[in-house]
């Protein structure tokens, strides 16, 4: 039987400090995270891109503009080079990749964004630039800029990796 009362303790505000659990912190990062990430899909489908998944944009970042192997995909993901050829195999069905071979290496193939990748890509940003701005008149800019400050002082810059697709369960 589920308790009632205990359900939403996970979300209940808190008015001290002290009265505030430290498991509340990855849930609000990752409840910000998540209200990004949907708000930014349901835009970019309605620019054109309704097929776009959060999975998608970390492999389009892992391939970048130069391309890459599936092997380097893989390693940017933090997944299998068979769990980055699905997701490449997808993007290309989608018409956001393309493979070609390596100028460099005949026996190489490498992984290419298309130019509807690239528009993917592009909207992105500037979605994300007008999600920020959004919540710079909710918060402030100064609310705003303190919290990405404050994020940078505790996340180590290797932590921006491209590989949560993976450390979620799979690109």
């Amino acid at each position: 039987m589920v308790d009632d009362e205990k359900v939403n303790q996970v979300v209940e505000s808190r008015n001290a400090l002290s009265d505030v659990p430290g498991y509340e912190l990855p849930l609000l990062l990752f409840a910000g995270f998540r209200s990004l990430i949907d708000r930014l899909h349901a835009e970019l489908a309605r620019q054109g891109h309704p097929d776009v998944r959060p999975a998608h944009g970390f492999a389009m970042q892992a391939i970048g503009v130069e391309g890459a192997t599936a092997s380097e995909i893989g390693r940017r993901l933090g997944v299998s080079k068979q769990a980055a050829g699905k997701t490449v195999d997808r993007l290309m069905t989608l018409g956001y990749a393309t493979r070609a071979d390596d100028p460099a290496d005949a026996r190489r193939k490498l992984v290419r964004l298309t130019p509807h990748g690239l528009d993917a890509l592009a909207r992105s940003a500037a979605i994300f630039d007008e999600l920020r701005a959004d919540w710079a008149r909710t918060l402030g800019a100064r609310r705003v800029a303190e919290l990405e400050d404050s994020l940078r002082t505790v996340v180590p810059p290797e932590a921006f990796r491209l590989d949560a697709a993976g450390w979620f369960g799979g690109a």
